[in-house]
């Protein structure tokens, strides 16, 4: 077992995954509190890395594409002090962050993790049932509906229709959006049926935020329930049939003897992997590292 504790929080790596928990410090965003401790599967991870700043510097993973239902909700808006895949370190404690990514960068290479997209969630998201009030509305979750309701500041228009339960059944797509500016943010959800475009403030489908300290909590809903929707990249007869799909790129493919990789496969893997490098997911020194291991096994 190796890990790094700090008054951010603590990180451990426990056999075949990672244990994130927040610590107490007053610069812990709400939703990492909320969250609680995440346990990050090996097989989640595509990379880690440590930067160095002058009075702290900063721990950060990497998962792998689709792989968390929370980072699809959010699509990388979550602030530092929300992000649970980040940990400040204390600079007299730089030397035990660069042991640690040394030892997660080692279980991965043994473990053959490849740092490519997936086709199911290899993180449940936030546990049920769920409950959060920001903005304009509460909403709730408890796996098979969401029922939103509203309070005294909801526009007269939508108010008047009162509370509403939704089946999950029936939603085909979450989206939350942080205010930023003069913008109001949004937790949107997408039903069957209903007229897309309007505005969150008239919206009977979606709760509008504000910019205030419990917005970040509305991403925990959008998560629960993105956990529960067909995965975006899963085959098409998988996500209709709304069962998981198999886990295609962490599987390689075998020869017609079974005896190894075929050379096409491999063939796509290198052309995955710089495909990745280019977009930036890996660094090069883990492009270089990836790239040889499917060269030796050409």
């Amino acid at each position: 077992m190796t890990e790094i504790i700090q008054s951010d929080g603590t990180w451990v790596l426990d056999g075949d995954a990672l244990r994130l928990t927040p610590g107490r410090d007053k610069n812990v965003g709400l939703l990492r509190r909320t969250l609680g401790e995440i346990r990050v599967p090996l097989a989640a991870l595509a990379g880690v890395s440590f930067e160095q700043g002058k009075r702290a510097g900063r721990l950060r993973l990497r998962l792998r594409d689709g792989a968390d239902p929370l980072l699809h909700a959010t699509a990388g808006r979550l602030t530092e002090p929300h992000d649970p895949y980040q940990l400040v370190v204390e600079s007299e404690r730089y030397g035990v962050a660069e042991y640690f990514v040394d030892v997660v960068r080692d279980a991965l290479r043994l473990e053959q993790v490849p740092p490519v997209p997936v086709t199911e969630y290899l993180l449940p998201g936030p546990a049920l049932p769920l409950s959060v009030s920001a903005g304009d509305g509460t909403a709730s979750f408890d796996g098979e509906r969401v029922r939103l309701e509203w309070n005294w500041k909801t526009e007269d228009a939508k108010a008047a229709g009162g509370a509403r339960t939704i089946a999950l059944a029936d939603i085909t797509a979450v989206e939350w959006l942080p205010a930023a500016g003069l913008e109001n943010g949004f937790l949107r959800l997408t039903v069957r049926g209903t007229p897309a475009g309007v505005p969150p403030k008239h919206d009977p489908n979606a709760v509008e935020l504000w910019g205030f300290k419990k917005d970040p909590l509305m991403a925990l809903v959008a998560a629960a329930v993105q956990a529960r929707l067909p995965h975006p990249s899963a085959p098409l007869d998988a996500a209709v049939g709304g069962g998981p799909a198999p886990v295609e790129a962490a599987v390689p493919d075998r020869s017609a003897d079974g005896d190894g990789e075929s050379h096409d496969a491999l063939l796509r893997r290198l052309r995955e992997l710089g495909e990745l490098h280019r977009t930036g997911v890996l660094t090069d020194e883990e492009f270089t590292l990836a790239k040889q291991a499917v060269l030796r096994r050409m």
